[in-house]
């Protein structure tokens, strides 16, 4: 059986949080061509995070644009906008990592280079550091800017197991100069963890992070994964699924017990005018009180997918944004929003 004992480390995502940090979308990013669209994404999960006993943090260079947004009905007492400059609304990979160091609660600061230096970053590489120095977070910031490493990229276990992907973590124009194993002792050492697991297998199509383990794979508490499965042979993931999913079987925590596992439904293909899009069950958010889970107008997949993390975490509520917007530019729920612990 699993511990409850929580060993002091990177921070499972159902610890008890203070906010959930957001950067909202505007003329000068990607969503540029479809911002009234995206705008109303963003409203509604900033609204669903606000039914939580947490608060809201914004990040925007125009806070007057997010108070028209979303109006004068909602708790603006747990809201604060930030105004600093983005390039893009993916905080979930430059904002703040919690981990629990040396006996307190310590935020990481690492470079963020837009997966690779695929496009620009100058901004979104100074916001976990510029909302420090504007007193964001009431706890130490430790500077970890010597690595590249973006928060959706890892997932923990809150016991002292990290799991990533090897098609990511060890991508070009990220940490060149370090081996992979290299690479997993600096990564250990700096979340104060254990044991790393990587995947090989699981990138989805459409997906420019290089496999990000937050589309593919994600825990949950009591030794649980929830992850993509895939039952259509004719899908081009399929292989390389259920390559994935064998992976997991045999994967153990940091005591050698197994994870149970929790397969989700695939999303049905969601295309562009190009190409397929990456939409996954597994880029959910996770609440004080609440899952928000991502839904993309496929009734029956989004019940399904809606009811199997609801058994994954009891006592949650879960809530289904409609995250079709989001995708357009290849991430969803869990790529837009970056939880902060609660420090204590």
């Amino acid at each position: 059986m699993f511990s409850s004992t929580r060993n002091r480390s990177f921070a499972a995502e159902w610890d008890c949080q203070e906010g959930i940090l957001i950067a909202w979308p505007h003329a000068g990013t990607d969503w540029a061509y479809m911002l009234d669209e995206v705008t109303a994404c963003y409203v509604e999960i900033a609204r669903a995070i606000l039914m939580d006993d947490e608060r809201l943090i914004i990040v925007a260079p125009d806070a007057d644009e997010v108070r028209d947004a979303l109006g004068t009905d909602v708790d603006w007492e747990r809201i604060n906008i930030v105004e600093l400059p983005t390039n893009d609304t993916w905080v979930r990979d430059y904002g703040p990592i919690t981990v629990y160091k040396d006996g307190r609660m310590v935020l990481t600061d690492f470079t963020f280079n837009a997966w690779g230096m695929k496009f620009a970053a100058d901004c979104d590489n100074l916001v976990t550091s510029r909302l420090h120095e504007k007193g964001l977070f009431n706890m130490p910031l430790l500077n970890c800017r010597d690595l590249v490493l973006e928060g959706g990229s890892i997932e923990t276990d809150g016991r002292g197991t990290v799991m990533t992907t090897t098609s990511c973590l060890t991508a070009p124009n990220r940490n060149d100069a370090l081996s992979r194993e290299q690479l997993e002792q600096v990564l250990l050492d700096r979340l104060v963890c254990i044991k790393m697991l990587w995947l090989e297998n699981g990138a989805l199509a459409g997906d420019d992070t290089d496999g990000h383990i937050d589309t593919l794979a994600r825990f949950a508490p009591g030794g649980i994964i929830l992850y993509n499965g895939c039952d259509d042979p004719e899908d081009e993931h399929f292989e390389s699924l259920m390559k994935m999913e064998q992976e997991l079987k045999n994967m153990t925590d940091v005591d050698g017990n197994h994870y149970q596992l929790i397969k989700l439904p695939l999303p049905d293909a969601c295309y562009d005018e190009i190409s397929r899009l990456p939409a996954t069950y597994a880029n959910f958010l996770i609440t004080n009180h609440q899952v928000l889970v991502p839904l993309y107008g496929q009734p029956d997949k989004d019940i399904k997918a809606c009811q199997l993390i609801g058994q994954a975490f009891p006592g949650r509520k879960v809530v289904g944004i409609d995250c079709r917007p989001l995708i357009c530019q290849h991430g969803s729920l869990h790529c837009a929003t970056m939880q902060i612990h609660r420090k204590g």
